[in-house]
């Protein structure tokens, strides 16, 4: 399995539009962020988790051409607003399968209406089709193995995703006891840790770092990080041996 992240940034990405903070002006690659997506080749398959505003440039960069599905962690634009970007792999390869839960597909049939039509559409759309999940059922694409993982982002229930021994968390929050028995025996985990402070509906650092501790996966990568933890290399070296911040661009094979 390789794994390739797209981006490791928050909803604004580094540096922030307007923004005057250290972190945004610094020169180190692993400190500028994109919208944090992934991609992952197991075998012959490949998926994509999240397509959000910088998806194009992110397929650019990466090399991706193929596609065969793309997970959906939830509705919000910084995970879901590059979708008429799979146009030209559609064009390419014919259909993408999305994969979202039931208000995350109607969330997308509502923004991307053009896309869903059955009458009268625009021949340019995006050759997509809509698959309704839950985190009470697993499923496959092509001969890839899907375990939806139910996550708290504040009051909003989201999906995580766990592929062989690799998990991908994103957003979180908080987690019910129930969903950690998905999480066991991982040899990489992928999660969220924001900032320093504390924050609503994402792990902070401390957070972040205490989830990882019950987990005890071999190791971790944060992703969906803001200016505010601080620059890639200060953080990094105060973390556990086994723990690393992710950047965009990183590839890791299991």
């Amino acid at each position: 399995m390789k794994i390739y992240f797209l981006g490791t940034g928050t909803s604004q990405g580094i540096p922030v539009i307007g923004i005057d903070h250290p972190v945004c002006k610094s020169d180190n690659f692993k400190d500028k962020r994109l919208r944090a997506s992934v991609w992952i080749e197991h075998e012959d398959t490949s998926i994509v988790i999240d397509c959000g505003p910088d998806f194009r440039q992110q397929m650019l960069t990466s090399g991706c051409t193929k596609i065969d599905g793309v997970l959906f962690t939830h509705e919000h634009a910084d995970h879901t607003a590059g979708l008429d970007d799979l146009r030209p792999i559609t064009f390419i390869q014919g259909n993408v399968d999305l994969f979202g839960d039931v208000r995350v597909v109607k969330s997308l049939k509502k923004r991307f209406d053009y896309a869903f039509k059955t009458k009268n559409r625009y021949p340019g759309t995006p050759q997509v089709t809509l698959h309704k999940i839950s985190s009470r059922s697993k499923f496959n694409i092509k001969n890839t193995e899907i375990i939806p993982i139910k996550v708290m982002h504040g009051n909003l229930p989201i999906l995580g995703y766990r592929m062989g021994d690799f998990a991908y968390l994103t957003d979180a929050k908080t987690i019910d006891e129930k969903e950690y028995k998905k999480l066991q025996n991982l040899e990489v985990l992928v999660v969220n840790a924001l900032r320093i402070q504390e924050h609503t509906t994402h792990f902070n650092l401390e957070e972040a770092l205490n989830f990882v501790q019950k987990i005890n996966p071999k190791k971790t990568y944060f992703t969906h990080i803001s200016y505010n933890l601080g620059f890639h290399d200060e953080v990094e070296k105060n973390l556990p041996e086994n723990v690393f911040l992710a950047y965009d661009n990183l590839t890791l094979t299991l």
